[in-house]
């Protein structure tokens, strides 16, 4: 069982706090079979092995799969890497496979409804995608704030790619609550539950986490208190969603 855990100061457990106690509910039952699609070095893999689960991580990088295996022989369980992305998940874990598969920062960086179509075959019936996305209405005042008013307009826009003139960095495209879920139903999947996430969190100073006593409790109890809140869904940096 993955435990509803109230972090210490340990600010990197505000982003993820929300999403941990999504998840509960779906890791508290008897031990399952879960996919990572992306789970890079196993920020998630590791603590859903840790839970008693079978877990099975699909990532392009071997640098990154090299360092999941060494934090999971740290903590003593077994994590299974594999090479490769979600183009080739059926050769690697195979149909009905899995009842759990966790699908976080993937659909910014591949064709969504193809990646989706692939994880719904993936999924024994009943079981559960846990999506993680960037969230647009977030990045265009994220933009603004940081005087970046061109960038912000291109993203209020829809234009993802003059947004990214001049930087370098992957494609990504962000979503909105709405578009995530038309694009989880159009595959298949019922949405069961929409989270915010880091709707505050990327706005509080580090300063005030780092030396405030009980400022990052604080924190992820306000990011609790409003993750269910549709009115708090735009300002979210992220977009939180489960589907079975």
């Amino acid at each position: 069982m993955v435990s509803r855990e109230r972090p210490g100061e340990r600010p990197g457990s505000v982003r993820t706090a929300v999403v941990w106690d999504a998840l509960g509910p779906v890791l508290s039952a008897a031990p399952c079979d879960v996919v990572d699609i992306g789970g890079g070095t196993g920020g998630f893999a590791v603590r859903v092995a840790q839970a008693g689960h079978r877990v099975t991580v699909v990532d392009p990088s071997p640098d990154a799969l090299a360092a999941l295996a060494r934090r999971a022989r740290e903590v003593g369980v077994e994590v299974a890497g594999h090479q490769g992305d979600v183009s080739g998940l059926l050769d690697v874990v195979g149909t009905d496979s899995a009842d759990l598969v966790l699908c976080h920062g993937l659909l910014e960086v591949v064709d969504a409804g193809e990646a989706l179509a692939t994880i719904r075959k993936v999924l024994r019936p009943g079981g559960t995608v846990s999506i993680l996305v960037a969230q647009r209405h977030a990045a265009v005042v994220a933009r603004a704030m940081a005087g970046h008013l061109h960038q912000a307009l291109a993203l209020l826009d829809g234009d993802e790619q003059a947004e990214r003139a001049g930087r370098a960095s992957r494609p990504t495209r962000r979503f909105t609550a709405a578009e995530l879920g038309a694009l989880v139903e159009q595959a298949g999947f019922a949405v069961s539950a929409v989270h915010a996430v880091r709707v505050f969190t990327d706005l509080v100073p580090g300063s005030l986490l780092d030396h405030e006593p009980g400022a990052v409790a604080a924190l992820v109890d306000l990011e609790r208190a409003v993750a269910e809140l549709p009115e708090y869904l735009p300002l979210a940096t992220q977009i939180h969603l489960l589907a079975t």
